[in-house]
C-alpha cells in the first residue's frame, strides 16, 4: 500500500497540492483524474520520488520513500513520465534491456535475458524487437517503454499519461497490458489519465483531484456517475452500461 499523508506543494507562491491524504490500494489499478492543474502529475512525481514535498509524508509497504536507497527503490517501483525522450540509437530490445538495471547493473544474465523476453513477449514486440525506435511509430514505441517497465519487475508501476497522444489500437492495447499486470501477476498500478472512459473500464479505482486535495474516490463503477463527474469536470454527462463498463458522453 501507498500511504500519503498531509503532502503540500506549492511552485513559489502557487500551492498545488494542500494537506492532501490518501491510501492507495495494493494490487489494484487506481486512476488519478481531474482537470488540468489539479496536481495530478505533480502527486505521482512526489511518490516517484522526482520531486520532494514542502510537507507532509509518502510511505511504501510502511516505510517512508525518502528512507529508502535508490537501488531498493528502483527494484520496489518502476516510473513511466509522460515525455520520454531518448538520444541515443537504440533497438527495441535494448531499451527494454534498461529495465534490468537495478538487477543486473548493466552486466546481463541468464535471468536478465529471460525477463526481457518475457517483456518483449507481453507486450507483443517479438517481431520487432530488433528495430531501432527511431524507426517505429509513437504507438510501437510507448509499447516499448511500457515493457522496459515490465522488465522492471517491480510490485509498483507509476504512469503519467501513458496515452498521451495516442491511436485508439495501441490505447486499447496498453490498458489491456495493464489490467493483465494487475489480474495475473499482482501488480500495483498508479497512473495519471484524461480519458474518463478508459479509466472507468479498466480501473479498480478512481481518486478524483480538485483544487489541490483529493476530491473524491473510491471504486470505479461507483466514481463514473453523472453528478459526480459534473463536479469535477464542470459539464455535464451521460453515462451509458455498455457490457458492464459505464461509457461517458459528453460530446454534446
Amino acid at each position: 500500500m501507498v500511504a500519503i499523508k498531509a503532502v503540500s506543494k506549492s511552485y513559489g507562491t502557487h500551492p498545488v497540492l494542500k494537506n492532501l491524504s490518501l491510501n492507495i490500494e495494493k494490487g489494484k489499478i487506481t486512476s488519478f483524474v481531474g482537470a488540468n492543474g489539479t496536481g495530478k502529475s505533480t502527486l505521482l512525481s512526489i511518490i516517484a520520488r522526482f520531486m520532494k514535498a514542502n510537507s507532509g509524508e509518502i510511505f511504501l509497504e510502511g516505510q517512508r520513500i525518502d528512507s529508502i536507497k535508490d537501488f531498493d527503490m528502483a527494484k520496489k517501483v518502476a516510473v513511466l513520465k509522460q515525455t520520454n525522450n531518448v538520444h541515443i540509437k537504440l533497438t527495441i530490445r535494448e531499451l527494454v534491456g534498461f529495465g534490468r538495471f537495478p538487477h543486473s547493473k548493466g552486466r546481463l544474465t541468464k535471468d536478465d535475458k529471460a525477463a526481457i523476453d518475457q517483456a518483449i513477449k507481453y507486450l507483443a514486440l517479438e517481431e520487432i524487437q530488433h528495430k531501432y525506435i527511431d524507426e517505429i511509430s509513437g504507438g510501437q514505441r510507448q509499447l516499448a517503454f511500457i515493457a522496459m517497465v515490465v522488465a522492471q519487475d517491480t510490485d509498483y508501476i507509476l504512469l503519467d499519461e501513458p496515452l498521451n497522444n495516442l491511436d485508439m489500437k495501441h490505447s486499447v492495447q496498453i490498458m489491456r497490458t495493464l489490467r493483465r499486470l494487475v489480474d495475473e501477476l499482482g501488480k500495483t498500478i498508479i497512473l495519471v489519465i484524461h480519458d474518463i472512459n478508459f479509466a472507468s473500464c479498466y480501473s479498480d479505482n478512481i481518486v478524483a483531484l480538485k483544487d489541490g486535495n483529493v476530491w473524491k474516490h473510491g471504486k470505479a463503477s461507483e466514481m463514473i456517475e453523472p453528478q459526480n463527474l459534473k463536479e469535477i469536470f464542470g459539464i455535464d454527462f451521460n453515462i451509458q452500461d455498455i457490457n458492464n463498463c459505464k461509457i461517458c458522453m459528453y460530446y454534446r
